[in-house]
Order: structure tokens, then C-alpha cells, then sequence
């Protein structure tokens, strides 16, 4: 098994979306993978088309356990995809993790109960430098690092690359970064725009050795096919669908 973690300091970087087509087009290959929405505000959760019950186990309960992982992990409607779900509750997470001792391995530990079930674990993490993001980090093989190609894009970049160098200087993160993926990416037709093509050097500055991988550009098609469910080739854009399917290839090849 294997785990991957979204993760982006700054909010509307595009990590929800990332997790949500890299793990559509991973169960259409016929592998298993379950994601974990690690955001209190359940973006995740929501494009997967669950909702969670009071009486239902969520990733609170899951980290906290008071119930076995087993126990918060749904199916979804699509075949191969499970998930465990966010709620607002996952907010009083962070007071049980710092004061656990071992907040930054416990999502770690509780997934080793199913690390026979799935090929692969995606994780969407809350951007900010909070025990969730710290718990998620340090259960990653891997992480990707979605961030809009605008200067607030950029700075994100900084942020969370001093994060992660951080955390593995601490032994916390014993991971890799898998790549950096440019957001919202704009074109004009068939060209970029000089914002997008400027900033994307300059994520290439800061990124040093890691890969810059194909760009997600912005398009209304992403938001269409997530409210219906769909890969953006079921919708005729495989153009679209490009970065995911590089991103797909980095982690398989791994």
C-alpha cells in the first residue's frame, strides 16, 4: 500500500481536485484506493457524494479510536473507491493529536489495519501547519504539491516546501515529493498566458530537483464533471485529464 498526501499551505490550491481525478483514474485502472479527506471542510466528502450521518463514524472518530479504521471507511459509487469521510467535528481533532504524544504517526498507525485491502491511499490535507496536516505528512510515502500559477500560488510553494523540510529534518516526514503540479494554469486557446508562464519558472526556481508536472488549466469542465461524477475523458476532455494521468504514471513507476 501506499500513501499520498495533497498538500498546499495556502486554500484554492487545487489539492481537492487533484485527489479527487488521480483517485477516479486510479479505480478505473482497477486498483483499490481510499481516500481520506483530512479538511474539516469536507470538500472531499462532498464531490464524492457522501454525506455523514450524526450517528456515523467519520476520520474524527477514526484518529481518536473510538471506532476501528475498518469501521470509517464507505464505499462510494465508484467501483474500487472508498473513503474515509470529513466532518466539522474533525475541527477538536487537533487537541487529541498534540497532546497524544505521537500525533504526527497516528494516522500511520491506524492505517496499518487495512494496508492488505488497498494499492493506495490519497489523502486531502487542511492547508495550514496544523496536527492534521503534521499526521497526514507523516504517513506519506509520497506528496504532491498542487499551487495556482499566480504569485499567492507561488508563495504557497515557499510555505509548504519549508514545511516539509522541516518536518523531515525532525524525522517526520521520511517521504518524498513526488512533484509539484501548477493550478488553474490559463490559456488562451492553444497559448499561455505570460502570468501563468512567468510564475511557473519561477515555482521551477524554488522547486530545485523536484519535478514540475503538467499544469491543470483553468476550465469550468473540471467543476462539470465533478458534479456528475465523471473522468474528464468521459466528458471528451482527455486534454484536461493529462496532468492526473502524469501524475498517475509518477506514482506507479515509483
Amino acid at each position: 500500500m501506499r500513501t499520498c498526501s495533497s498538500i498546499s499551505l495556502s486554500g484554492g490550491q487545487g489539492k481537492t481536485t487533484t485527489i479527487f481525478f488521480t483517485s477516479l483514474l486510479l479505480a478505473r485502472l482497477g486498483l483499490r484506493v481510499l481516500t481520506i479527506d483530512a479538511d474539516p471542510q469536507a470538500n472531499l466528502t462532498f464531490y464524492l457524494n457522501h454525506e455523514v450521518d450524526p450517528n456515523q463514524p467519520s476520520l474524527f472518530e477514526v484518529l481518536t479510536g473510538q471506532v476501528t479504521t475498518e469501521d470509517g471507511i464507505y464505499p462510494t459509487t465508484h467501483e474500487n473507491l472508498f473513503l474515509i469521510p470529513a466532518d466539522r467535528g474533525l475541527f477538536k481533532v487537533s487537541d487529541f493529536l498534540s497532546s497524544s504524544g505521537t500525533g504526527a504517526f497516528i494516522l500511520k498507525l491506524r492505517l496499518k489495519s487495512v494496508a492488505n485491502i488497498f494499492d493506495y491511499v490519497l489523502i486531502d490535507v487542511q492547508p495550514s501547519r496544523s496536527q492534521l496536516c503534521l499526521t497526514a505528512v507523516g504517513t506519506s510515502d509520497y506528496v504532491i504539491i498542487p499551487v495556482e500559477a499566480n504569485v499567492k500560488g507561488t508563495n504557497s510553494l515557499i510555505d509548504t516546501l519549508s514545511f516539509l523540510t522541516e518536518q523531515a529534518n525532525l524525522m517526520a516526514f521520511t517521504g518524498r515529493v513526488l512533484g509539484i503540479v501548477p493550478f488553474r494554469d490559463r490559456w488562451v486557446g492553444n497559448t499561455q498566458t505570460l502570468e501563468g508562464r512567468q510564475n511557473i519558472e519561477a515555482m521551477r526556481e524554488f522547486a530545485q530537483d523536484i519535478p514540475i508536472l503538467p499544469s491543470i488549466r483553468e476550465s469550468e469542465k473540471f467543476k462539470s464533471a465533478i458534479r456528475q461524477g465523471k473522468l474528464l475523458s468521459d466528458l471528451g476532455q482527455s486534454d484536461l485529464q493529462y496532468p492526473f494521468e502524469q501524475i498517475i504514471e509518477a506514482l506507479t513507476h515509483e
